[in-house]
């Protein structure tokens, strides 16, 4: 295949992954900017839509549309509901699919064809949440040793986090669901910036994936990841950097 041709169909993905991640963080605005109000200051839900839109360069103007139509007069309203859908990937892998639809029926066909077509199935609710936490998770980077370890951890701890855990290249600093925005607010006024912030699902504990199976899995994750509807998915899975780069 010529270098051109490469070259221009990896971009027409990376554009389009990009693009899917702009309506995904508009619909998240949106529905923030309709339930509470189009302050961020005195939106939080809002305040943390918004950052993840900066995160990733989304344009501001996409940004100050979403709020607009969120909350302007007369705007077109537009009912989005959150559903959590549970299921199994391959290898009886616990995964949970979080969605925001407007049309119910829909999505469900979307996401129970993409667990089926991928060696997976559709299950009922609480069949795999029983295997994750809800905790709120605030990623910070770390290089050369900064920030210092020791203060992270009594920062983290005094604005009321449960836990820190300390990696070579971060910290993950985690808190009750109803907590996450107070220590997020905490950390940020001593000047510490995220990677991720957020509400998630953690699984308690991983299994490996490798071969067919983890195969399958990023297939299966790609395919959501292209559905509007899916906001985030959780799993218990992991795939080591060899497997990666095998799978290429």
């Amino acid at each position: 295949m010529p270098k051109f041709k490469l070259f221009a169909g990896r971009k027409g993905k990376a554009d389009q992954a990009k693009n899917n991640q702009y309506v995904k963080l508009a619909r998240e605005i949106y529905v923030q900017a309709r339930n509470g109000g189009s302050n961020p200051d005195a939106n939080p839900g809002l305040k943390s839509a918004i950052a993840s839109a900066r995160a990733i360069q989304m344009p501001s103007d996409n940004i100050e549309r979403a709020i607009k139509k969120a909350t302007g007069a007369g705007a077109e309203s537009i009912d989005y509901e959150e559903i959590l859908y549970e299921g199994y990937g391959p290898g009886g892998v616990a995964i949970m699919v979080k969605c925001l639809t407007d049309n119910r029926n829909r999505t469900a066909a979307d996401v129970r064809s993409t667990f089926s077509k991928r060696g997976g199935n559709l299950g009922e609710s609480g069949c795999v949440s029983y295997m994750f936490d809800e905790k709120g998770l605030l990623v910070i980077a770390r290089e050369h040793g900064q920030p210092d370890e020791d203060a992270m951890i009594m920062h983290a701890l005094d604005a009321g986090a449960e836990d820190v855990v300390v990696n070579d290249d971060s910290f993950e600093v985690l808190t009750a669901p109803s907590d996450f925005e107070n220590v997020k607010a905490a950390l940020e006024k001593l000047n510490y910036s995220f990677e991720r912030a957020g509400v998630r699902w953690l699984a308690q504990n991983t299994v490996a994936a490798e071969g067919d199976q983890a195969d399958k899995l990023l297939k299966m994750l790609e395919a959501f990841d292209d559905n509007d509807d899916v906001q985030d998915v959780y799993h218990n899975f992991e795939i080591s950097d060899e497997e990666m780069e095998r799978l290429g």
